[in-house]
């Protein structure tokens, strides 16, 4: 399966997109929201991991249907330090779109793989 087109807020005044990762490996993270305990120790693990992922040049970026303050208080709270991009609108329409599942919690969907 294809890694989804996708522009999307990281910051109040800026955005992230599949394009900005062409050539390089990256981690999508969809996750369902800021501050659930499950997505809250996920979360963690990934930045756990950051090292690792970085030693093979890859980026790890995180989504959910949160807005950007959210993630921006999330991300400072946890120690957080990979991008958390916004799909507020339509609220986590983005995959569905792209023939990915949603991300309610009763969805599972494998990984995505694709070369960017």
């Amino acid at each position: 399966m294809s890694a989804p087109s996708f522009e999307l807020p990281a910051t109040p005044d800026g955005k992230v997109s599949l394009a900005e990762l062409h050539g390089r490996p990256a981690i999508l993270v969809f996750y369902p929201e800021d501050w659930s305990p499950v997505c809250s120790d996920q979360l963690a693990l990934y930045q756990q991991l950051l090292p690792e992922f970085q030693r093979f040049n890859a980026e790890l970026v995180g989504i959910s249907v949160d807005g950007i303050w959210s993630h921006l208080a999330f991300a400072r709270d946890r120690n957080l330090h990979f991008p958390l991009l916004s799909d507020f609108e339509p609220r986590g329409g983005r995959p569905r779109l792209q023939g990915l599942p949603g991300r309610r919690r009763d969805e599972r969907a494998g990984p995505v793989r694709d070369r960017l």
